[in-house]
């Protein structure tokens, strides 16, 4: 499920649409370090473990490209602490 998440490198976001609704990660780059500012997943699709897909999504480019990770969202922040396998990639 994790093909449905778009990156939109411009606008420094994942995004995913389901049912005509979207949910989105919004990122801030710099000097190699991603830092998550949201994570939004409107209520509608709540549940359904988008925000993660979301999060996960972006650390693996993190990973992929050798960029640090600041999860200032509460959501990533606690996400990650439930995968500890990301968490050498945390600042």
């Amino acid at each position: 499920m994790g093909s449905l998440v778009r990156h939109e490198e411009a606008a420094q976001s994942f995004e995913i649409d389901i049912e005509g609704q979207r949910g989105y990660l919004d990122y801030e780059l710099a000097d190699g370090v991603m830092t998550i500012t949201h994570t939004v997943v409107p209520e509608a699709l709540a549940g359904q473990g988008l925000a993660g897909q979301l999060t996960e999504q972006a650390f693996e480019l993190a990973r992929q490209r050798g960029w640090r990770v600041v999860p200032v969202c509460s959501y990533a922040a606690a996400w990650v602490e439930r995968h500890p396998d990301y968490a050498e990639l945390v600042d």
